[in-house]
């Protein structure tokens, strides 16, 4: 293998992807333990290399003495045509050993656009793509991540999937391979084994009927297979397991430094956000514990920035003390501290302040949808005047550059809405040069960018039709029309990958013969624009007899069958359809802190109480 990659590496771009022996990288005897474990991450090294959900089990299953853990990313089409045309399959970057010796091959899903990559990095493998061709218990194909809350895509191609949060099922699941190895079970009796354990779904067990329109019938659980299948939770976040160190990567990644994980789930409720859904209930690190981890990281990586990682960093109940302390770290050692995912409604001065004494750039915020109606449509509780206030105070503080984020196509949104979006960017402009104590003699910048909503599983919105392609690309130049000033920046995102990607994010189990197909004309890498055949898409899913309208633009019935309704990931149907309701009144529900709303996320926690949120 090192010969055959002497040859090629110096003539493919960023040969630092495909060597390993970074940092940090841990290196076993793949003699003294009884399971290999793949960890594939189905894009560049680049993109997987700042994934914390990686990070975190990586170090996890290499912390068990019986198990190695390896990194498998996708190839670059540089490298993948010189390891076809040398004839060398893919391999792990610990061992550099091909992904055909391992026994458990395990994807992470974060995007549906990268499924495509699972069939190509399965076939450069040399590994079957299809579930029904590997047939004994090596090899076995296995996924989670928050793209397996809809698995039913994936189903042809996965022999399992690990629903909810990691840490725990993925233990339990390497020691029961570990006992179905040394006693040599067959690949049945395995995932039967398998199924029982809690957050474990396997695909086969389970059988779906359609009706003559197209739409489920049922879905059917064969031989005494659990009903629903469960999502998996960590209970606490202070004691549950954390990595001391990360990889560090020889090349720039997106995200290149020490990320601190500061809770889990949201008290929010946006009716968008699957994540805010797909996390609960909300569960805290305490501050002594956050800060411990990230001067940790620092120490054991040379990292030079800490990123503070949640859906909302600011909602975190104990923000202030522990930015005290950590803040102190990060100025006497010339460290960067970011806080992404900052509220417009409790940005303050004196959050401003403390962010300011580490490194003052840029700030984000995102108001989602540019008239109130709309906002309260989505349940995102803010208003203009929350938003002008944070604007004020960032201005006052010496910023001069705000970017806002939004989205395209929510639910009952109209030309006004879109429309509303180009006037608050114009009237921040306005504001800003109307302030006294703004930064004298510097111009302000105001970016707006819209992203394409696309309707997710377990959300109020899984039941919304998606707007068509012409709808949107409509709305897009609707707007570029509306801008009448130089200092708003407008960056919109290309809206036939979101037309695609609410076509599997809301799919069926017919959805994988088009995966195959698609991969067989050429498709992958899809998530990059410059790799992405919207054509070849439209011309798999004719030729399986199915449309994007049928998937991504029909609004469902309530009551009808999901594809995922088997599935339970705390939050009742219940509680969905009732937020569904209220959104299409423009009606708004209390954040978790105000008002426990009955999601039925609390169900999950085993402490007295049931409490989410103390």
């Amino acid at each position: 293998m090192q010969q055959a990659l002497d040859r090629i590496l110096p003539h493919v771009q960023k040969p630092g992807r495909y060597i390993g022996g970074e940092l940090n990288s841990i290196v076993k005897d793949a003699n003294t333990v009884d399971v290999r474990f793949a960890f594939c991450f189905p894009d560049t090294y680049e993109v997987g290399m700042s994934h914390l959900g990686m990070k975190i089990l990586y170090s996890l299953l290499n912390s068990l003495d019986y198990v190695w853990c390896e990194r498998v990313f996708t190839p670059w089409m540089d490298m993948e045509e010189a390891l076809r045309r040398e004839n060398v399959p893919l391999y792990a970057l610990e061992s550099l050993d091909p992904l055909g010796e391992f026994d458990i091959i395990g994807f992470t899903l974060q995007y549906e656009l990268s499924f495509t990559n699972i069939l190509n990095m399965l076939d450069m493998a040399g590994i079957p793509v299809l579930c029904e061709e590997r047939k004994g218990l090596k090899n076995l194909v296995v996924a989670g991540g928050p793209c397996a809350c809809n698995p039913e895509p994936l189903a042809d191609f996965i022999d399992l999937f690990m629903l909810g949060e990691g840490e725990d099922v993925i233990v339990e699941l390497v020691s029961l391979y570990r006992t179905a190895k040394q006693e040599d079970w067959t690949k049945e009796h395995f995932l039967e084994a398998a199924n029982e354990l809690e957050g474990v779904y396997v695909p086969s067990l389970y059988e779906v009927s359609y009706y003559e329109d197209g739409k489920i019938r049922a879905v059917t659980p064969k031989n005494g297979a659990k009903f629903p299948v469960k999502k998996r939770i960590v209970q606490d976040m202070s004691t549950t397991f954390y990595p001391k160190d990360f990889v560090v990567p020889f090349i720039d990644t997106v995200h290149d430094r020490a990320i601190v994980e500061v809770m889990r789930g949201c008290i929010r409720g946006c009716r968008f956000c699957q994540a805010g859904f797909l996390y609960r209930p909300l569960r805290e690190k305490e501050p002594e514990v956050l800060c411990s981890q990230g001067k940790s990281l620092c120490e054991t990586t040379g990292y030079e920035e800490i990123s503070l990682s949640s859906l909302s960093t600011s909602d975190y109940s104990k923000i202030e003390p522990m930015l005290d302390d950590l803040i102190d770290y990060t100025v006497d050692n010339h460290i960067n501290l970011s806080l992404p995912s900052l509220r417009i409604d409790n940005f303050s001065e004196e959050l401003l302040a403390k962010v300011a004494r580490v490194r003052k750039s840029g700030l984000t915020f995102a108001p989602e949808a540019g008239t109130q109606r709309l906002r309260d449509v989505i349940n995102k509780n803010i208003t203009e005047e929350d938003i002008f206030s944070s604007c004020k105070i960032a201005f006052e503080g010496g910023y001069t550059s705000v970017k806002l984020y939004f989205m395209l196509g929510l639910p009952t949104e109209t030309m006004e809405d879109c429309e509303g979006i180009i006037e608050l960017a114009q009237k921040i402009v306005g504001f800003y040069h109307r302030l006294e104590n703004r930064p004298k003699g510097k111009p302000v910048n105001v970016t707006v960018s819209v992203s394409t909503f696309v309707p997710k599983p377990f959300t109020p919105f899984q039941w919304f039709g998606q707007d068509t392609l012409e709808q949107i690309v409509k709305k897009q130049k609707h707007m570029l029309d509306c801008i009448t000033s130089r200092k708003i920046s407008f960056k919109y995102h290309a809206s036939k990958t979101s037309v695609l990607e609410a076509v599997f994010a809301r799919g069926d189990r017919r959805l994988g013969r088009v995966i195959y197909k698609a991969w067989q004309k050429g498709c992958y890498f899809d998530g990059w624009d410059e790799h992405f055949y919207f054509d070849r898409w439209e011309e798999a899913l004719k030729e399986c007899g199915l449309t994007i309208e049928f998937y991504a633009n029909r609004t469902r019935e309530i009551g009808e069958v999901l594809p995922w309704s088997h599935l339970d990931y705390g939050v009742t149907e219940a509680f969905l359809r009732k937020e569904w309701e209220k959104a299409q009144q423009a009606a708004t529900t209390p954040n978790c802190r105000e008002q426990c709303s009955g999601c039925g996320a609390n169900k999950l926690l085993e402490r007295k109480g049931g409490k989410c949120v103390e």
